[in-house]
């Protein structure tokens, strides 16, 4: 790709960032930073949701180079080769609407990472000034690591033809950079209505927060199932529930079906990927799907009863359900296009408020300990003041 296209490329991704960041500076607002990384938050979201589209409507390769279109910064200059690729194969990775899918899902992800630049910068200037701890710029500078290879894996999804593996990743990665994101953003929240006591002692604190991190890793693992059925294509491959071909256990192949490093249809050693296969992905991610339910559900009960993750338990109680019930739609009704994206957001959603019940229990359970520590101290003042009147 000729430099100049670069340069046409990174100032389209400019452009896009700078309807957000014209938000945050126009906006009333007197904590600009936190509002940027909120909104970084949502574009994220939509971006996650963007990318499922981008997937489900077969547009992974409407562009075949990368970071350009046929080495060029957009559809418009390359719509000569875009159009003799369609004329080839009509139904085929390229065409004028696939191409856009896929270029408007780049120029997102740049517009992001612009967003990230921009909070990294601001982070290590705030923190030479003043060193207060919401602008501490270690987290900020990982986001941008974390995006440069979120960025790489995106063109590996490109240059190795959707290899499911690399695909399942980008996804993963995907996801992790929304967590990270919203970690800042409680941040930056707890900087402006910091925890002032816990509502829950330490031991029952603890306990929740052990299950919010186990309900996060549950999360992550489905997501990872989800995704490698998503990559695979594999999502009709049972049609009826709770049953799968009619059978409780259907014929599967797991050898061929969970092998990692392999082309998209093929086997490792390239032959064509057997149905079997293609069932055995989706019945894994199905019947995971219960133990998740139940791990995070039980991790929602125990956060209810606290007043303050209440309201965050409450909200994943209810994407959980819809999560639930978008996943049996995609199988009732013939994995519709709409449905289907609505799932992937249903999990990035999950991971937001995840996150953000983690985020709390934490500073719930610091407070907690704080609370025992200060009472500790005065109760050894306490019972320190009598000896020593009584050696005076």
């Amino acid at each position: 790709m000729h430099l100049s296209a670069l340069a046409q490329l990174g100032l389209t991704g400019l452009l896009v960032a700078l309807l957000p960041l014209t938000m945050v500076w126009v906006s009333s607002d007197a904590n600009k930073y936190r509002k940027l990384v909120w909104i970084a938050v949502f574009l994220t979201v939509d971006l996650i949701m963007f990318g499922g589209f981008t997937r489900l409507s077969d547009s992974g390769l409407g562009c075949p180079d990368w970071p350009g279109c046929y080495g060029s910064a957009n559809p418009f200059l390359a719509h000569e080769h875009i159009v003799a690729a369609e004329t080839l194969m009509p139904t085929g990775p390229v065409t004028v609407v696939k191409a856009w899918i896929e270029m408007i899902h780049r120029y997102l992800a740049m517009a992001i990472g612009v967003l990230i630049v921009a909070m990294m910068v601001q982070a290590w200037r705030q923190w030479r000034k003043n060193r207060r701890q919401e602008f501490a710029p270690a987290l900020p500078t990982a986001l941008f690591f974390f995006v440069c290879l979120q960025g790489a894996f995106g063109a590996w999804t490109v240059t190795l033809k959707l290899q499911p593996v690399i695909v399942t990743i980008h996804l993963l990665l995907g996801m992790g950079l929304l967590s990270l994101l919203v970690w800042l953003g409680g941040r930056q929240d707890h900087a402006v209505s910091p925890v002032l006591r816990a509502d829950a002692d330490a031991a029952v604190l603890r306990k929740v927060r052990a299950l919010a991190i186990f309900s996060a890793v549950l999360l992550a693992l489905q997501i990872a199932l989800g995704g490698w059925v998503s990559t695979n294509y594999a999502t009709l491959a049972c049609t009826d529930f709770p049953l799968c071909g009619g059978k409780v256990i259907p014929d599967m192949d797991f050898q061929h079906g969970f092998h990692l490093w392999r082309e998209l249809g093929k086997t490792a050693a390239g032959h064509y990927l057997p149905f079997s296969a293609l069932t055995a992905i989706h019945w894994v991610h199905r019947n995971f799907a219960f133990v998740v339910l139940a791990g995070i559900g039980y991790t929602v009960f125990r956060a209810w009863k606290l007043p303050s993750l209440r309201g965050t338990a409450r909200l994943i109680a209810l994407v959980l359900v819809l999560q639930a019930a978008t996943g049996l739609a995609t199988i009732y009704l013939n994995w519709p296009l709409a449905i289907a994206v609505m799932h992937n957001g249903g999990a990035a959603l999950l991971v937001l408020l995840l996150t953000m019940l983690n985020y709390k229990a934490k500073f719930q359970l610091d407070a907690a300990q704080n609370r025992n520590i200060q009472h500790c101290i005065h109760r050894d003042q306490r019972a320190a003041a009598p000896s020593a009147l009584s050696q005076k």
